[in-house]
């Protein structure tokens, strides 16, 4: 049985993958763990993933924190907010199936676009929650 982090990301990346919008606007195949260098923009990674243990005294449990960040090179934010809109849809209240683990509820709790200057980029974050439980 795979870890329920694992399962979680492998389920939010098919999720992702196969949204048709998200394709349409992305282009395929950029969707990425650590992006290669000279990709193409826009794409997404995804990001940051913590853990805490979400167990009760009779259900084991995890709560899941992860990122999913969008980045952009067009001019304004428009693109950036369009991706990011179609990422929390596609994610927000969804029903993924996890491979060994139960998905009880997935929210986004954040979101923040912004230009960055250093990167001389659009990047766009958003952050959701997850808790799971094992099969049994």
């Amino acid at each position: 049985m795979s870890s329920a982090a694992t399962a979680l990301r492998k389920a939010v990346y098919a999720a992702l993958s196969g949204n048709g919008d998200l394709t349409s606007k992305l282009g395929e195949s950029r969707i990425h763990d650590h992006a290669p260098a000279n990709v193409a923009f826009p794409y997404l990674t995804l990001g940051l993933t913590s853990m805490q243990d979400w167990s009760t005294d009779t259900e084991d449990g995890s709560e899941h924190v992860f990122t999913v960040h969008v980045w952009s090179k067009a001019k304004g934010l428009s693109e950036t907010l369009d991706v990011m809109e179609i990422v929390r849809s596609t994610l927000h209240d969804a029903n993924l199936a996890l491979e060994g683990h139960h998905l009880v509820n997935l929210r986004r709790e954040f979101e923040e676009a912004r230009f960055d200057d250093d990167l001389a980029v659009h990047h766009g974050t958003l952050r959701f929650r997850a808790v799971t439980e094992p099969v049994d």
